[in-house]
This record gives structure tokens, sequence and C-alpha cells, in this order.
């Protein structure tokens, strides 16, 4: 038998957390369901090259309770999940027998898990999960690539912010600072581009940074520049941790608001931020936007009843900034007690 499933206990909160492996497949993931207070555990795959395992189960951690938290704060039925899988061989791998490995762990976990595509996996990977699982979004015939929709609630979250900090949500000859230039920040540039708003960007990829650059006239910077730019608003659409003690000190922005994950490096950065003044917007109310198109295909939504619910980041983001206010407390951690509160009640219903 090549298949190990090891239940591992992580000692924060979280329901389960397995270690996987297909050693015929090259599969070995960490999943975590931190929550299934509201409903299945929701959560993408990640395919990514990690130092260790160790680093892989810090970061499926992170992600899954923050997943927890965006359903709680978009008011969808359903928990946090994540499975991040280790990526062990690049163009070698056989993605029909890794996904199909995964689509097997998933379907072990009894409908607690739904996975979907998300950094490092495609809509087509998960085709190939939905031969060994029903328990699968993000198929192609279906809500297919979120990344429009992320994009679009990202861009109300910069709407918001700027109401909130400027008293207006017109971004014409407002400046933005973009990190990152996938699919989320391509769609995410467009969106500004076309409200007025002036672009400095950058990617690890500079054929990707150089297609922003040129069909939204955008100035590129080296991925290293972007927290020196003097902006309004920073962007962060790559990776998580990009602010921390290293970055926080070189941002020249009023605003942070992104479609990154975990954008804070510790929870106390979100502190820090706003002590210098800059209005954060949590990122797991601006990045929600996929997970509610994912609506349309879990909940059997109607695609305008999904375009609806990410324009209402717009108020949630306004209601959070008003709250944090009148608490005293950093946006981040205001974003936090309403999830938690959300969480609590569902356990006394």
């Amino acid at each position: 038998m090549s298949e190990t499933f090891e239940e591992i206990s992580a000692g924060d909160g979280h329901e389960l957390v397995v270690l996987c492996a297909d050693t015929e497949a090259g599969y070995r993931s960490v999943i975590a369901l931190h929550s299934t207070a509201l409903g299945p555990a929701i959560g993408g795959a990640r395919l990514w090259r990690y130092d260790s395992t160790d680093a892989a189960l810090t970061d499926a951690l992170r992600l899954s309770r923050g997943m927890t938290y965006k359903c709680a704060l978009a008011g969808l039925p359903f928990g946090g999940g994540k499975a991040v899988i280790l990526d062990g061989g690049g163009a070698t791998q056989d993605r029909v027998q890794l996904f199909r490995a995964h689509g097997r762990f998933v379907e072990r976990l009894g409908g607690r898990y739904i996975t979907a595509e998300d950094v490092g996996t495609s809509p087509a990977d998960m085709e190939h999960v939905l031969m060994e699982t029903e328990h699968v979004g993000g198929l192609i015939d279906r809500s297919g690539d979120p990344s429009p929709a992320t994009a679009r609630g990202v861009f109300r979250a910069v709407q918001a912010s700027a109401r909130h900090r400027w008293g207006a949500d017109d971004l014409k000859g407002r400046t933005v600072a973009l990190q990152g230039c996938g699919h989320v920040g391509y769609h995410l540039a467009r969106e500004l581009a076309e409200a007025g708003a002036s672009l400095v960007v950058a990617d690890v990829s500079a054929e990707r940074a150089g297609r922003v650059g040129t069909e939204f006239g955008a100035r590129v910077v080296e991925p290293r520049e972007i927290f020196d730019v003097e902006a309004d608003v920073f962007a962060p659409c790559a990776l998580g941790g990009v602010v921390n003690d290293e970055t926080l000190p070189r941002l020249r922005v009023q605003v942070v608001a992104g479609a990154a994950n975990n954008q804070l490096l510790e929870a106390r950065h979100g502190d820090e931020l706003a002590a210098r003044g800059i209005l954060y917007a949590p990122d797991y109310v601006c990045n929600s936007g996929g997970v509610i198109n994912g609506c349309r295909e879990l909940l059997g939504w109607e695609p305008e009843r999904s375009r609806q619910k990410i324009e209402e980041i717009y108020d949630t983001l306004l209601a959070i900034f008003r709250r944090a206010e009148g608490e005293g407390v950093s946006t981040a951690r205001s974003a936090d007690r309403l999830a938690e509160r959300r969480l609590a009640q569902a356990g006394t219903e």
C-alpha cells in the first residue's frame, strides 16, 4: 500500500490536521480543517515547493484559519480548510496521478472538506480530483477560474478604503503599488486602470509585470523596490507575510488592500500599521470574491447573486473600519473579533 494518512495534533484550535502521502503518485500534503462550525470546510489546494514539511504545515494552518474567518464575515455556510501539496518534482510530476491522489485523500474526509484550485493549481487539475471525489469545486464547466471574481472584490475593497480614508471612492488620480501580476493581480490592474488609477507594479516574473505595464500603462519596478514606492495604496497580490518587520517601515502609503492571503506576518503587524496611520483592509475580507463565486456550484447560486454578494465587500469593510474606530483597535483585530463572534454564535444555535 503506497498511501499513508496520519492525523496529527496542531494544538491551535484546528479540528483536524492530517499528513497524507502516496509514494507511487509522488504526492505529499497537509490537509488542515480549522472549523466546521458553520458548515463543511472549504479551501483550495496549493501546490508549492516548501523547504520542509513543517513549513507546509505552518502555511496550511494559517491559510485554513483565514478561510474560516473569510466565510464567517462573508456570511457563507462554510468553515475553513486548506490543502498544501508539496511540489517535489515540478514539470516531472504526473499531474493526473498527483491530483487523483489528492482526490482520494479528500474523499477519506467524508465531505468535511471541499477542495478547489489555488496557487499552483488550476480548474483542469480539479477535474482530475473529480475522478476520485465529488467534494471539489472550481471545475471548468461550473464556476471555473475565480481570479476575476477575486479581483473584483479586491477592487471594491480598495474603493471602500478610499471612501474611509479620503471621503470618496473615486480612484482617478490615485496611485496604487501592485505587488504580483498573476491571475488576480492582472485582473485587478485592469479594474484599477479603468477607474483612472496610476499603477506601479512588480512581479518575480518580468514577463507578467511587463504585460501589465504594456496593457495598462503601469510603471514596472523590481520586486524588492515595490515596498519603497510612494503611492496611495499598496496592493499585495502575491504570497503572504509581506507586511513584516523589514518591509513595514518602508511603506510610503496610506492604505494596504490586496488579494494575498495572510499579508501580516504576525498579528502585531496589524497594530503597527494602525500606529503608523496606515489603513489596513483585512485580507480575508478583501479576497473573499473567489469563494463567493464558488457558491454558484456549491450552493446553486445564480451568477447575479454571486456578483451582488461580491459587491457587498465594500459595505462589509466600511462597517469593519467604523467598528475598529469605535473599539479603539486595529482593523485587523476588529475583523478577527467579528468573525470569532459569529463563530461563537454558530456554536450556540
